[in-house]
């Protein structure tokens, strides 16, 4: 490998005469590659162990999500579904036992706010996340939310939520009050110059729009409010203020967008070693820049990914910057439609998921995907056409955010989510709409730039000569990264040494990870994991595999054994 790069296409171990040697033109590119670090392999192989039922064993160093495992058992490669799906964790399902329902159901990411709930309480649920992937065999990461400096309301006298009626009178205030004292129909805001700032005839848009308010008097520091548009309350929902017709932006703009209580709550996070942080109300490329120097100061090595929420008009103004130092991104579209005209927020969704994909970025899709899930079993049939959007678009992640946290039928959201993903890419298999295609370059090196040819050419085989998976072994997930940007019509297997890679991939569009020790001999390590995912089942003889590695820059099409 010093010196040059080779790319070479072989049938080993078995060189099977099935499938002849296929040769692929990529020149000869000298540079200087450096020495691969070797990792331990282990050395005995041992059987699966026999688990109590519903629990799923390591073998030999081997990990992959218990329920994907039982997906590709029971429905093969190509049915295995590549839309992955995060959870808000709320009040209706913080227990392990409701924890575990998502992750049954399909959950790859388990979110907290920390709008909500005290850090004791946060820390509960990512302890409860961590205990279910050791005991029951998941691998769901964990996000944590910054509540960002937006302006919002306080939460409402310990309820989930309350309704605001037709031409009732309502008080937003800076005043703080102990619970019992609150007066009725009284909601403190978070913004010390609110009562200064807003004027009479001012309208007060909550959770854009979901309820809206007229201002009709200032006494003191209280906001005397009619109801306009009636609506649900929700605790701490974000409040956007309208003039002639305009939204009233210099009170957001005058915020930091992370405060001092995003700070503590960072700290937080990385003290619980979560695995992704998500920024909310970013305004630019050196918020992220900073937070992420942060993190790497307080914690060296720290694998945590910095997702950016776009979410206002400042971040679409600075949208790509913002995407390309970001480790993933997330469209609010809540917020963001409470910021820019409704009628723009489909195609500010389409272009962040393909600037997403363009740049190597993850793009998950929240707010609003079956809002009205809270309140009843089922969703109304434009929710299910949004959701397909999304899916058809090819977002990374689909998220829940009230649905699962507080609404009534956490399981059966949940459950909508994963069945239209898997319908809606379903179509797109028998359509043929594979997409690999000639995407921008997004490598900053001569190295990244090979990386991104392998893959290319990893995917178009794939798609090409039918592939049941993309077997790639990967130490830091770029590989793999890169793969799943190329949207391969068959699953691929992530194979990463460590689970915090492991977990971090679980975000990633059609990468199914796996924990497992390998080494730089290429050959030994695809012999062990034949070995290890035939004897449970998860592969079987005859199958073609195209191999990747980013330890040894080559491509193997191979028959298992």
């Amino acid at each position: 490998m010093s010196g040059s790069f080779r790319c070479s296409i072989s049938l080993s171990p078995l060189h099977s005469n099935e499938f002849p040697r296929i040769p692929v033109t990529i020149p000869r590119i000298h540079v200087s590659v450096p020495k691969p670090v070797t990792v331990a392999l282990s050395k005995v192989v041992s059987p699966l162990r026999v688990a109590a039922p519903g629990v799923m064993i390591e073998a030999a160093g081997l990990e992959v999500d218990r329920v994907t495992e039982a997906e590709l058992k029971e429905n093969g490669f190509r049915s295995t579904r590549k839309t992955k799906i995060v959870c808000t964790i709320g009040p209706r399902t913080c227990e392990f036992e409701e924890i575990e329902a998502l992750a049954v159901g399909g959950m790859n990411v388990a979110r907290v706010n920390m709008c909500h709930g005290t850090r004791e309480w946060h820390r509960d649920v990512i302890r409860r996340v961590r205990q279910l992937n050791e005991e029951k065999g998941f691998a769901v990461a964990v996000m944590m939310d910054t509540e960002g400096s937006e302006i919002h309301m306080d939460d409402l006298n310990d309820v989930e939520s309350t309704k605001a009626e037709d031409g009732q009178i309502w008080t937003f205030t800076v005043r703080a009050f102990d619970q019992p004292s609150r007066p009725e129909r009284t909601i403190t805001v978070n913004y010390d110059g609110f009562a200064e700032d807003v004027k009479v005839g001012d309208e007060l848009l909550v959770d854009g729009g979901m309820v809206t308010f007229v201002v009709i008097e200032k006494i003191g520091p209280d906001v005397i409010c009619r109801c306009t548009d009636p609506g649900l309350l929700l605790p701490r929902a974000n409040l956007t203020f309208w003039r002639n017709g305009s939204l009233v932006r210099e009170r957001n703009a005058m915020l930091p967008t992370i405060s001092s209580k995003d700070w503590l709550d960072i700290d937080f996070g990385i003290e619980e070693g979560v695995d992704f942080i998500a920024v909310s109300f970013v305004k630019s490329a050196e918020v992220i820049k900073t937070l992420k120097s942060y993190i790497i100061d307080r914690s060296p090595g720290s694998q945590i990914g910095i997702i950016a929420k776009i979410e206002s008009i400042d971040s679409l103004k600075n949208l790509e910057e913002i995407i390309q130092v970001s480790d993933g991104t997330m469209v609010a579209r809540g917020d963001l439609g409470a910021q820019i005209p409704l009628e723009q927020v489909p195609s500010v969704q389409h272009e962040v998921i393909q600037l997403c994909r363009q740049l190597n970025k993850p793009v998950i899709v929240a707010s609003q995907l079956l809002e009205s899930m809270i309140e009843y079993p089922i969703p109304t049939r434009a929710e299910v056409a949004d959701v397909s959007e999304a899916v058809g678009q090819q977002a990374d992640a689909l998220m829940l955010s009230s649905e699962s946290a507080m609404g009534q039928y956490p399981e059966k959201a949940l459950a909508v989510l994963r069945s239209v993903s898997l319908r809606i890419e379903k179509c797109r298999r028998e359509e043929k709409h594979w997409d690999v295609t000639d995407l921008r370059i997004v490598s900053s090196s001569k190295l990244d730039e090979i990386s991104e040819e392998i893959c290319n050419t990893t995917s178009r085989m794939a798609n090409k000569l039918k592939a049941d998976a993309i077997f790639v072994y990967t130490k830091t997930g770029q590989t793999a990264s890169l793969l799943s940007r190329n949207r391969p019509d068959c699953p691929i297997f992530a194979f990463a040494p460590s689970t915090s890679i492991q977990r971090c991939l679980n975000l990633k569009w059609g990468l199914i990870p796996f924990r497992l020790d390998f080494s730089d001999d290429v050959e030994s390590n695809l012999n062990r994991t034949f070995s290890l995912l035939k004897a449970r089942a998860m592969i079987k003889s005859g199958d073609l595999i195209i191999v990747v590695s980013d330890v040894m820059q080559s491509i193997q099409a191979i028959k298992v054994p």
